[in-house]
């Protein structure tokens, strides 16, 4: 079962930077802080900073949260969708997932236990 939005993700070209400059925008400090990906709750959803890809108008992606990832996927490409990027586990139990829908969009999956599903449901 898909819940709601939970996760946007931004590329960016210098992580510490972008960081720093969301930490200050939103007035907190990120709840997930590695080299590989920095993450900031904001109203109950996820600001996702990564330091590959091209920043730009059309570089975020959006990550739908769900409780079964596997499960997920497997419906959803039983639906038509293609697997763009597999399941991954990015550490501390949170699972992501990126699928092509038939017409050539990314769908982005999450599970995240962290996530207080009772405040964003």
């Amino acid at each position: 079962m898909i819940h709601g939005m939970r996760t946007t993700k931004y590329p960016v070209a210098d992580l510490a930077k972008a960081k720093a400059w969301f930490t200050e925008v939103f007035g907190k400090a990120p709840y997930f802080d590695q080299p590989f990906y920095v993450g900031f709750e904001i109203g109950g959803f996820e600001l996702g900073l990564v330091p590959d890809g091209e920043p730009g108008t059309q570089g975020c992606t959006a990550y739908w949260g769900v409780d079964d990832i596997e499960a997920e996927v497997a419906r959803i490409v039983g639906l038509g969708a293609k697997v763009h990027a597999d399941i991954q586990d990015v550490g501390e139990s949170i699972k992501v997932a990126e699928l092509l829908d038939p017409f050539g969009n990314l769908l982005g999956l999450i599970y995240n236990p962290h996530f207080d599903l009772k405040a964003v449901r």
